[in-house]
């Protein structure tokens, strides 16, 4: 807890550098909301235009005495550079600027560390911190005596920091066979879901889009929604009953961005899973930001690359209160798109009739008589689909309803 403490009190005051070559202007803006995130100000950006960071110092060298010149001028504590440095581009800049350095991911694996709280995210968060520090031990050893508190300090911390490669190897070993633990615990409760054939759509979407916000006025859910990155990094899944009274199950799942550390995606393969085995895809977006055609590409990017593609998808562009025109919305991925705001339930209305209409085409109407001795079959339709009439007769039970196509063989 005294980490978070000396955060509070000696605030970070960074310098955002980055290296561009598409003369964007929105570019670093993302950083900075990061950086606010993990409780640093930003006092100047720098940028360099180049078409890749240089191998040994990621800015060219009058770039970098460029910096150095800003952080003094600024009174700077550090830097954070946009991409992710190798361990010699780390050691480098910190020796040219007598500054401490940071990169995108360092500053993402804090926000997560600060931010899981439940067993299984804590060990997907120091299991990618312990990955991405030990290919960084050679060379930071000078630099870590000195860290004191701030980002990167979170989560593990620095007595992890300070021991050697055998013994972060050797507790990598430990959260692999933890995390695995839970993995089959979560995939025990995803077969007790698909034995009663209860209907799974996963909420996905690029962070800060609202995912959070519509599950809490959906299903009164409760879950932190901020107006922050990373907000929520723990799934939760809860049920949502629709126009009709049929239910669905809805799971909240991590908020995807660009340049998302690859130990990270690695580490919360097994959450992300959960879209793997939905039968919906929702995809939020937040149609109030600028940047919102390239967030869709990254969040298809990154379904793609855990392979969850193929999915029926139904897109929310939300946060239309925010709006004062409509731009043209288009998402050419999406089998549906609905203009929603959660935050006023604009469109919500909409989106359960477009649920209910989703689980009904998926479902098969039956008109049958089953014997008192097949009772338990009648307590199947209830469970898994929807029971419209039910008639106690002299010969059995006269039932009307749909059933999910599966189960059918079962009846």
């Amino acid at each position: 807890m005294s980490a978070m403490i000396d955060l509070a009190e000696e605030k970070e005051r960074v310098i955002l550098v980055g290296i561009d070559s598409s003369g964007e202007s929105a570019f670093l803006e993302e950083l900075e909301e990061l950086a606010k995130t993990a409780g640093a100000e930003t006092v100047g950006k720098l940028v360099q235009s180049r078409e890749a960071p240089h191998p040994g110092t990621y800015l060219g060298l009058g770039k970098l005495e460029e910096l150095k010149a800003l952080a003094a001028a600024k009174d700077a504590t550090g830097v954070i550079c946009d991409d992710e440095l190798s361990p010699a581009q780390l050691k480098n800049m910190e020796q040219l600027l007598e500054l401490k350095v940071m990169d995108r991911t360092l500053v993402i694996l804090d926000i997560f560390a600060a931010r899981a709280a439940t067993r299984e995210g804590k060990i997907q968060v120091e299991l990618a911190q312990l990955k991405y520090r030990a290919a960084r031990l050679v060379g930071l050893r000078d630099s870590l005596s000195g860290l004191g508190g701030g980002i990167g300090t979170r989560g593990p911390g620095e007595k992890k920091l300070e021991v050697d490669r055998r013994l972060i190897h050797n507790r990598i070993s430990v959260l692999k066979a933890e995390l695995a633990d839970v993995k089959r615990h979560r995939e025990v409760a995803r077969k007790r879901r698909e034995r009663n054939k209860k209907p799974v759509a996963a909420i996905v979407g690029y962070t800060n889009a609202g995912k959070s916000t519509l599950l809490n006025a959906l299903t009164g859910a409760e879950v932190l929604s901020e107006d922050k990155l990373f907000a929520t990094l723990d799934p939760t899944t809860r049920e949502y009953m629709l126009p009709g009274g049929e239910s669905i199950l809805l799971t909240d799942t991590v908020g995807f961005i660009r340049k998302l550390p690859h130990h990270l995606v690695e580490a919360f393969k097994s959450t992300l899973e959960e879209a793997r085995y939905a039968d919906l895809i929702l995809h939020v977006a937040d149609v109030s930001n600028p940047d919102m055609d390239r967030q869709l590409h990254t969040v298809y990017e990154t379904l793609e690359s855990l392979e969850v593609l193929g999915k029926p998808v139904i897109t929310l562009f939300n946060k239309a209160d925010r709006l004062t025109e409509l731009p043209i919305l288009r998402d050419f991925h999406a089998d549906e798109t609905l203009l929603i705001s959660a935050k006023t339930g604009m469109g919500l209305e909409e989106l359960g009739a477009l649920l209910a209409d989703f689980l009904r085409k998926r479902r098969v109407y039956v008109e049958r008589l089953f014997p008192y001795a097949e009772a338990g079959k009648v307590h199947l339709i209830r469970e898994s689909g929807r029971l419209l009439t039910e008639e106690y007769r002299e010969d059995g039970i006269f039932v009307t309803g749909y059933v999910p196509a599966d189960i059918i063989g079962r009846l």
